[in-house]
């Protein structure tokens, strides 16, 4: 089979395309023919080394995928030949990734794409969406009714949040560039304000007084900034910023019951990420999550698709490895 994959760890260049073995399906896994896979950010971190998880050279990289099951191990008796399916948590802790003809996925991280989505859509959206989801509901405990505070609300993490806690019955402040408003309250945003502009906390107050939840997906993580906009007992969810080292401000924290949570997709259990998936799937068969922009790119472009990433040329624009007309598929 063809396949995007590094021989060691280090920068793009170390990305090869070509042939590998066909994967050897254990006895719980679905052997999946791959149509499309996403590229994260995530991704960069483990090809580079930056974040260390178990990897086995040849490595394939990438976690997300949309395919056909090819075969189903008996230990797998949901899946069936022919069935079309989505994989979100590939490509770490031991597991080889997603971008590569064919992909032996463990069938607890399997999960079927329901009717109506559109599969480069779903490749496109499973990080983020994923990422969104359990920070607004597993970490973060929205609740109908309650407010959120989105930063980076016109990003791929961020526009998924917005649209998922609003559709949740959540009441959403869309913090975004100046030029993003009209694209935040058509996710369903109540309000939106320019991230950038002076005195950000009055304007986030004025627009929803204090908030139960704040999520950053921009990586700011201004947590001063953060916890100052809290209700009583409202939670922040930092979810972006490997280096960063943030002041808390321990007072206001404890003396109202806030709280600061930490959370990495990367660590979420298999039935974390079975409800995330369950969800996101209804929402994209209602054509919702859509990506605002996406690039399809052939998977021998895997290399030039993390350069792309790494340097920002990719900003505001998901990227999607086609794998099915690479390898010559009708």
């Amino acid at each position: 089979m063809h396949a995007a994959y590094i021989e060691r760890l280090g920068p793009p260049s170390e990305i090869r395309y070509g042939e590998l073995p066909d994967p050897r399906p254990g006895p719980t896994d679905v052997l999946v023919d791959v149509d499309y896979a996403g590229v994260n950010h995530v991704d960069t971190f483990v090809r580079s080394g930056a974040w260390r998880t178990p990897v086995d050279f040849p490595f394939v990289i990438g976690r997300d995928l949309v395919g056909r099951v090819a075969a189903a191990a008996p230990g797998a008796p949901a899946f069936a030949p022919g069935d079309r399916v989505w994989s979100l948590s590939m490509g770490h802790a031991g597991r080889q990734g997603a971008a590569a003809e064919r992909v032996a996925v463990p069938a607890e991280r399997l999960y079927p794409l329901p009717r109506g989505a559109d599969p480069a859509d779903a490749a496109a959206a499973a990080h983020p969406a994923a990422t969104a989801y359990l920070a607004l509901f597993v970490h973060g405990r929205l609740r109908p009714g309650e407010t959120v505070v989105v930063m980076g609300a016109a990003g791929n993490v961020g526009a998924a949040a917005v649209e998922l806690a609003a559709c949740a019955g959540a009441r959403v402040i869309a913090a975004a560039a100046a030029g993003d408003a009209g694209y935040c309250r058509a996710l369903g945003a109540e309000a939106a304000v320019d991230s950038r502009a002076p005195g950000l906390a009055d304007c986030i107050a004025a627009a929803c007084g204090g908030t139960d939840l704040y999520i950053d997906a921009a990586g700011r993580n201004d947590l001063d900034l953060a916890v100052r906009l809290l209700a009583r007992r409202g939670r922040v969810v930092v979810l972006a910023g490997r280096e960063d080292r943030a002041v808390l401000p321990v007072g206001s924290l404890y003396l109202l019951d806030r709280s600061v949570t930490g959370f990495a997709i990367s660590q979420a259990t298999t039935g974390e990420l079975a409800e995330a998936a369950a969800h996101i799937g209804r929402h994209l068969a209602a054509g919702r999550l859509r990506p605002r922009r996406r690039a399809d790119l052939p998977l021998g472009s895997a290399a030039d698709a993390h350069r792309r990433l790494e340097s920002g040329a990719g900003s505001g624009r998901r990227l999607v490895l086609r794998v099915r007309d690479t390898a010559g598929a009708t």
